[in-house]
């Protein structure tokens, strides 16, 4: 069994890792940049330990940590998810320096992580792939003609991407002619590689995900899917498990496809395979994450299965904990990426000092977070303060619970995306179970919404306003 593990991230998915280790009696290590000092996973750990003062290049320098865990006395790296977690060359110098990557094995990061690869494998293993060009294109002239060829509208999209990024939709030969350079720069500034392809575009699918975990032993299993469909800008906002949008013989054969997916590629500890259903009820794979989910939070609420736990138990070379029929889900869970943006003002980052924060509790409640009353959120890292994830036994039941929630907890001294949520979940689409990735720009006066006066606020005022006429 792993006795100590680096963990290679930060903020609330390093105090995710640092509490399973706890549970498991293994210590922790944290790593921390000068601007994350003060954090909340580096006064959980067991130990933490400074990787530099500039605040992205400690936690993007896949030796530097590997060489941090061989000195600590780690018998094992957990990437957490972002960051350096899909890196295959961190996998590779683990092997080499006889630490466990706490993941899949740098050939399958490399295979997956290379989306027109990904869909030679999953079309030779008979998943349905969306339509699109058989590998990458050479340049705009190429891209034009397969554009052609596909039909419009197509996605561009970065052969490397992942997390939205570097990924176009055009409508038309001219969109395309414009996008073509822009992806280009954002895929080679964001992962390294200039290489593009195309795909056809889905109009207005749901965007289903199916969890999976694999041991050593040949042995695969999926926890059912996610619903990801409300999103912004292709940045999940809201996610679900399971989906209210589909039928049991859907979710069978999702799960079934996920299980096909996972082991035509040798697939082994947790990941995630990710689907695009469309209007006509055709689904098609789109990609596979080879890490844990930041939304991995609802599949254990509805399964209770540790996904992280598993993980840990996998890279010891342990067996599942559970077979396939062993498996049942139970209510709905809802996960609310609180995020310090201010979506009256176009989702603006709202970075800043936390002077108060209150977590929501009550039965079904659960918070994911690294901030804190005091906590002063860096701008140099994304913009998510917490998650917070409800489980209640109906899906109407969990809309109302997710309501109470938002409305229990406090976040002052930024703003954050709390308020626009409890929109989503008043809105009657949203509460019918039946909705789409084009929700959220279908819906935009969903950021017209009031905010209540901050009662501390209110009475500061007061107080200022009786002390002038006081005179004082």
């Amino acid at each position: 069994m792993i006795k100590k593990i680096l963990i290679a991230n930060r903020g609330e998915i390093a105090v995710r890792i640092v509490r399973a280790c706890a549970e498991m009696g293994i210590r922790s290590v944290a790593v921390y940049s000068d601007a994350d000092r003060m954090a909340l996973h580096v006064k959980r750990a067991d130990e933490a330990h400074s990787i530099g003062a500039e605040p992205l290049a400690g936690y993007l320098n896949p030796r530097k940590l590997v060489n941090l865990a061989v000195e600590t006395g780690c018998d094992a790296l957990h990437p957490g998810y972002g960051f350096l977690s899909e890196n295959a060359e961190l996998a590779d110098i683990c092997a080499e320096r006889g630490i466990k990557f706490i993941g899949p094995s740098a050939e399958v990061i490399r295979r997956m992580g290379d989306k027109t690869e990904a869909r030679r494998s999953m079309i030779a293993a008979g998943v349905p792939v969306t339509p699109g060009t058989k590998g990458n294109v050479a340049d705009i002239a190429e891209a034009l003609k397969e554009g052609e060829r596909i039909g419009y509208p197509v996605m561009l999209k970065a052969t490397s991407g992942g997390g939205g990024r570097g990924i176009r939709r055009c409508n038309s030969p001219e969109e395309l002619e414009q996008a073509f350079p822009r992806v280009i720069s954002e895929a080679t500034k964001a992962f390294g590689s200039a290489e593009v392809f195309l795909e056809k575009c889905i109009v207005n699918p749901k965007h289903i995900e199916a969890q999976v975990l694999a041991d050593s032993f040949g042995s695969t299993v999926h926890l059912f899917e996610r619903d990801c469909s409300i999103q912004r800008r292709n940045q999940k906002l809201i996610e679900i498990a399971p989906s209210p949008q589909l039928t049991p013989e859907q979710r069978a054969y999702i799960g079934d496809l996920s299980v096909r997916a996972a082991k035509a590629v040798g697939y082994e500890n947790a990941g995630t395979v990710e689907f695009l259903l469309a209007e006509d009820g055709e689904l098609y794979f789109m990609e596979m994450n080879t890490r844990v989910q930041v939304e991995h939070t609802i599949t254990e609420e509805i399964t209770g299965i540790d996904i992280v736990r598993e993980q840990i138990r996998i890279a010891s070379g342990l067996p599942l904990s559970v077979k396939q029929e062993d498996i049942q889900y139970r209510g709905f869970a809802l996960q609310f990426r609180i995020n310090a943006e201010d979506p009256k003002n176009n989702f603006l980052p709202s970075f800043g000092k936390i002077t108060r924060y209150y977590a929501p509790g009550g039965p079904g409640v659960r918070t994911d977070t690294a901030i804190y009353t005091g906590y002063t959120i860096p701008p140099y890292y994304d913009s998510m303060c917490l998650k917070l994830v409800v489980w209640a036994l109906t899906w109407e039941e969990a809309m109302d619970r997710g309501l109470r929630a938002l409305d229990d907890m406090r976040v002052q001294g930024v703003k954050t995306t709390a308020a626009y949520y409890q929109e989503i979940l008043r809105n009657p689409e949203f509460r019918s179970g039946q909705f789409n990735t084009s929700f959220v720009e279908s819906h935009p006066e969903l950021t017209e919404y009031s905010i209540k006066r901050n009662p501390s606020h209110l009475a500061l005022a007061i107080a200022t306003a009786i002390a002038a006429h006081a005179g004082l």
